[in-house]
Formats: C-alpha cells, sequence, structure tokens
C-alpha cells in the first residue's frame, strides 16, 4: 500500500537509520505540493536521481494557509500524502506543522537536501546542518510554465 510510504517522524527515523547502514543515499526535500502538476514530477524525479531514497517533508494544511493564504491548501494533508506517495519513486511522506522543515532535517538528517530553483544555497532552512554533517546541498531548477498558484488561477477563469 503506498499509505506504507506515510510516516511518523518515530518511524521515519528508523526507516533512514535502516538505509544508511545499507549505504543508501538519503535525499530530503520539502514543500506544499497543493495540486500536483509536471512541475512537481520533474522536480521529484531529479531529486529522486540525486539519491537512492527520496523523501518528501509535507506542510500540514496550517504551515499551508500561513505560506499560502486562507484559500489554501486546496487539497488536505492525507490527500497530499497519499498522492505523492503514490509516486513510484517518492519513498516516504512525513508531514510538518512548523513553519519550517528544520526539525525534521535535523532530525532525520539526510545525505542530500534539495531545494527548487527559487533558493539560494545559502538561504535554503537546514542547509548548514546537513554540510556539517558531510552532506551536499542542491537546487533543482522548475520546469517552464508550471505552478499551483498558476493552475488555480486558469480554473478560476
Amino acid at each position: 500500500m503506498t499509505s506504507n510510504k506515510i510516516m511518523n517522524l518515530e518511524q521515519a527515523k528508523n526507516a533512514v537509520e535502516t538505509w544508511k547502514k545499507n549505504q543508501q543515499c538519503v535525499v530530503f526535500t520539502n514543500g506544499c505540493f497543493d495540486i500536483l502538476h509536471l512541475g512537481h514530477i520533474d522536480y521529484l524525479e531529479k531529486a529522486k536521481l540525486k539519491g537512492d531514497k527520496l523523501i518528501i517533508g509535507l506542510n500540514s494544511d496550517n504551515s499551508v494557509r500561513k505560506l499560502k493564504g486562507n484559500q489554501r491548501p486546496i487539497n488536505h494533508l492525507m490527500a497530499r500524502s497519499r498522492m505523492l506517495a503514490a509516486i513510484e519513486f517518492v519513498d516516504l511522506v512525513i508531514g510538518f506543522d512548523e513553519d519550517t522543515p528544520l526539525m525534521l532535517i535535523n532530525t532525520l538528517l539526510p545525505d542530500v537536501l534539495v531545494k527548487g530553483g527559487d533558493y539560494a544555497k545559502e538561504n535554503i532552512v537546514g542547509a548548514e546542518n546537513v554540510l556539517a554533517a558531510g552532506g551536499t546541498v542542491a537546487v533543482i531548477e522548475f520546469t517552464d510554465g508550471y505552478s499551483t498558484t498558476k493552475l488555480i488561477d486558469q480554473l478560476k477563469k
């Protein structure tokens, strides 16, 4: 079941420990992923290419509202989690309620931290900690023409 990929913090820590013991490279990225579109799939697929296991830290509904406004999210956390977990190359999905995924990153300490092209490496939350632990930080360019906000605006028209 894809729902087995959706984990709490303790389960995620255990999974990461097992993967690292097996010499697998753990990649972490995060976001709202409110309405999945081609841009998300391209981004996540490129993130997965950076290692063996891909973890997605998923903003909670409250966290999305703080970032995107009261009209968001369109899809609630469990729906977003299930859709992401259904993607074959996604290995683990974990929600977080904080404003940033710093606690998740510090707890799971991935080998590779990935964010989208609108970030500079020095501004990526958790980058300092991942680099200090010997990991790497990667910025992946977005696929032009795709964004959830643009999609919502098109639907409104």
